[in-house]
């Protein structure tokens, strides 16, 4: 029997400058997705009247309006599998709230429009009235957890894991193609084809080891995998986040640490980080007015600002240089008696300057 699968669109390439070395390159591929560690993704359940798709009617001409709300035992599995993930210890954590406008994370339960999930940071240019997840059937039914822990974890920035160059799978095009253009998917040829044959660039996936337990992976029935023999039986990840998830994860959310660095204004911050680490500072401000807040060095960063609010870090304004010849820089409105915090990724470092970060 075949299992209904996660269905992503396919998003267009990244396009990054001339002159850029593979090695840069590699690295905004592999984290231009990511949030960076110590974010609060805040998710909010859609419900409203107004909260629906109007689909047509195979073969009437008719349309249809379906609702994107879920029932009290779906919503209750979804909160489950959050809190799974964040047992792993990872760095980032979530919170549910009301308001969709507070909400980086918007799910709907529309039946029939399958499973999928923006992939971590492209969640933020999705418009605040629409889903940024949908989970199409029962979650509730038994083996179906795994289908919320795998979009939640597309929502962390993980990609499917199946479509790891390195795991040297050999399908039978046809046949995939065959299999899921029937029900229950309903896929084209390229839908299939950018979900299932179509192998990642290195840089998107996890690296040179392929986790075929990953509950980011999909599960294939027999006939579809020519090569590696042990797989012509079919492909059955686990239903929860496997070894190499966590491992994974934990490396771009190694968890936050204690008592940030602070930043000083005008008092600039050497952060001498390698590919992929972070640093994390707080700023606690004596005036309230337009502050400017920069990296300076050769390297790609991402910057975020967030601002505490009931204990919580919430997301301020963010700026990703990857890829470009300028540094990261905000203007940002900084109150007197608050507390911000202020986070840089690094990408890549690419020059021999000395990279920082500078409140002013």
């Amino acid at each position: 029997m075949t299992r209904r699968l996660c269905s992503l669109s396919r998003q267009p390439a990244p396009s990054f400058g001339p002159g850029l070395t593979a090695e840069r390159q590699a690295a905004l591929l592999a984290g231009r997705r990511m949030w960076v560690n110590g974010t609060v993704l805040h998710y909010c359940f859609l419900d409203t009247d107004h909260d629906a798709s109007v689909i047509p009617v195979p073969g009437t001409g008719e349309l249809r309006r379906m609702a994107w709300a879920g029932g009290k035992e779906q919503l209750d599995v979804v909160r489950e599998c959050f809190a799974q993930w964040e047992a792993l210890g990872i760095g980032v954590a979530f919170a549910e709230v009301g308001d969709r406008g507070e909400a980086e994370l918007r799910i709907g339960f529309q039946a029939g429009g399958g499973s999928w999930s923006a992939v971590g940071r492209e969640a933020l240019a999705v418009g605040r009235g629409e889903r940024t997840m949908n989970l199409g059937w029962d979650v509730t039914a038994q083996g179906e957890r795994g289908t919320v822990l795998h979009e939640i974890g597309h929502a962390l920035g993980l990609v499917h894991e199946h479509q790891n160059p390195c795991a040297g799978l050999h399908w039978d095009d046809e046949a995939v193609y065959a299999e899921l253009a029937g029900p229950p998917n309903h896929w084209s040829r390229e839908t299939a084809y950018t979900n299932v044959l179509r192998a990642l660039d290195a840089g998107e996936s996890r690296g040179a080891v392929w986790d075929p337990r990953s509950v980011m992976a999909l599960p294939f029935g027999p006939g579809l995998v020519l090569e590696p023999e042990q797989y012509r039986g079919g492909l059955r990840p686990a239903e929860r986040p496997s070894d190499r998830d966590r491992e994974f994860v934990l490396r771009w959310y190694p968890g936050t640490a204690p008592g940030p660095d602070p930043l000083v204004p005008f008092c600039s911050a050497p952060l001498g980080l390698g590919p992929g680490e972070q640093a994390d500072f707080v700023v606690e401000p004596t005036g309230t007015r337009d502050y400017t807040v920069g990296t300076f060095g050769d390297a790609d960063t991402v910057l975020v600002v967030f601002e505490e609010r009931d204990g919580e870090p919430r997301f301020l304004a963010g700026h990703d240089d990857g890829g470009t010849p300028d540094n990261a820089r905000l203007r940002v409105r900084l109150v007197r008696g608050r507390r911000y915090f202020v986070r840089v990724r690094v990408y890549s470092v690419w020059g021999a300057s000395q990279t920082a970060v500078m409140c002013w």
